[in-house]
């Protein structure tokens, strides 16, 4: 992959503020989009827009393939055997409430038991919360390294007969750490429980397989990998999602109705209610089609080096310290830190002077900030358009900054 070639095709990244550059180091938040996609949005909209699945005219017809069409991308891009377990939603935070709520309304009662980790993200907790508090539910937490890893000695006491559900971020937001979803999928399943896996993060950098991670619902959003904002997936097993009900009532998810009575759709319209968010499901296809021109396996091993090379220059920053695993081999291109003394959001202002975009706060991760014993970090994250040019502008503005803090606290 030749990275700089690859930036000529993402306009924003061509921008300069005050004669600088943008250095964009917030793609675990939302990545940046390149000409096709844009073009997919306006290609649409100029030549075919019209609602899908009902029209019976040309350009809906052509919308309707078109919609339908990156239903199957999904399914290859995951390793999906059927597109009827394709779920559109509006993002990943959706597509696990849709599981609480359909799936685990219906099996989740007094008594049971929730598995999750210290590490996930609101989206992976707060739903799971809500449902324990309203079906009686207990929450139980497998427990974490001092590296930010997993603890699985424990995983057998932890996961029991009476665990309904488990549900693991894939890769975690904050410390970039790979779980070993399948391992636990393994351990949840041998106790008939479902696992749900949290993928928002995994799926823009790993070549995804659902077959192999074991997982029987998988979350996941579009705009976190090079394609638009407002559209989510959820992955799920067909024996769960037929037995499910359905999440959200209205068009499009029956096929007939009575005054007093309706019968559902088949799948996957069961769960998409309603006209659909079609320009940006088709701007996704674009997305999907650029990253399979390039090759997971290729935006993994560009990923890899640029965090083992980000790594290096910020142990140089004296009074740096970093969050996450020590080997980039079971981490994600991330990397949350803290500089003595500064606090994060402040850093990040003035990281903004030189056009350095990174994230600062608690990432939506309050729980593993209270374990860290941290308030917020500082967070940067690379994604295929990253450069190392784009780490030493980063390292360098660190250092500014510290000298900053250095001369008011003189």
């Amino acid at each position: 992959m030749n990275v700089y070639h690859l930036l000529n095709d993402f306009p924003i990244l061509q921008r300069e503020i005050n004669g600088k550059r943008i250095v964009y180091l917030d793609s675990a938040a939302t990545s940046q989009k390149p000409r096709q996609v844009i073009q997919a949005l306006v290609d649409y909209y100029e030549g075919y827009n019209a609602n899908v699945h009902r029209a019976v005219y040309k350009i809906g017809e052509e919308a309707t393939q078109a919609y339908e069409g990156v239903r199957q991308k999904v399914a290859d891009f995951i390793g999906a055997k059927d597109t009827g377990s394709i779920i559109f939603t509006r993002n990943a935070t959706e597509a696990i409430n849709l599981v609480a709520y359909s799936w685990g309304r219906e099996n989740v009662g007094e008594g049971d038991e929730i598995v999750l980790t210290p590490m996930e993200h609101h989206s992976n907790l707060v739903p799971w919360q809500l449902l324990a508090a309203e079906r009686g539910a207990t929450l139980k937490f497998i427990e974490m390294n001092a590296d930010g890893t997993l603890d699985l000695g424990g995983l057998d006491s932890t996961i029991t007969e009476r665990t309904k559900l488990v549900s693991v971020t894939h890769m975690s937001n904050v410390l970039g750490t790979i779980n070993p979803i399948r391992q636990i999928a393994d351990a949840a399943h041998a106790v008939g429980a479902v696992m749900v896996t949290d993928a928002a993060q995994s799926a823009p950098h790993l070549a995804l397989d659902v077959e192999a991670l074991g997982a029987d619902f998988v979350a996941f959003s579009s705009h976190k990998m090079l394609g638009p904002t407002g559209v989510g997936v959820l992955y799920g097993r067909r024996d769960l999602l037929e037995a499910m009900p359905p999440f959200i009532g209205g068009g499009d998810m029956i096929k007939q109705v009575w005054l007093d009575r309706a019968k559902w759709n088949d799948l996957p319209w069961k769960f998409e209610a309603g006209t659909p968010n079609i320009a940006d499901v088709i701007g996704f296809g674009a997305a999907l089609d650029y990253l399979n021109g390039i090759g997971m396996e290729v935006v993994r091993r560009h990923e890899i080096e640029i965090t083992e090379y980000a790594l290096r220059k910020l142990r140089e920053v004296e009074g740096l310290t970093m969050y996450g695993p020590a080997n980039v081999e079971n981490r994600g291109g991330l990397v949350s830190f803290n500089i003595e003394d500064v606090h994060p959001h402040d850093l990040a202002t003035l990281l903004d002077r030189d056009n350095v975009c990174v994230r600062a706060g608690h990432h939506c991760c309050h729980p593993l900030m209270r374990m860290m014993e941290v308030s917020a970090t500082a967070r940067a994250s690379f994604y295929l358009y990253n450069t190392p040019e784009d780490v030493d502008a980063l390292a360098e503005s660190i250092l500014r900054a510290r000298e900053v803090f250095a001369r008011v606290a003189v």
